[in-house]
């Protein structure tokens, strides 16, 4: 499993990225990935939805288990990538 070092990671397994513009993307780690198993939906929040640090913003339903998911930053939503909510494999 690759841990890519650009990237800054919550306890709860997501992960942050920061871009130049600073635009602040968020997925979850490779390691949760593998945990929760076969995807088959995800729940994710709508643009202009105001989220706050640590609190759930959506959820990862598996063949295994329905896991929330925990903002690791404060801020406002202003895209949210659609193609991923049936993807087997994530990078939300």
């Amino acid at each position: 499993m690759s841990v890519p070092q650009d990237l800054q990671y919550s306890e709860e397994h997501e992960w942050v990225k920061k871009d130049a513009d600073g635009k602040v993307y968020v997925g979850i780690t490779e390691f949760a990935q593998n945990e929760l198993g076969d995807i088959v939906f995800v729940e994710l929040p709508e643009v202009d939805s105001e989220l706050k640090a640590n609190e759930p913003f959506g959820s990862v339903e598996s063949v295994k288990t329905v896991s929330e998911l925990y903002a690791p930053v404060s801020g406002k939503v202003v895209e949210v990538n659609e193609t991923k909510r049936w993807k087997t494999r994530l990078n939300l």
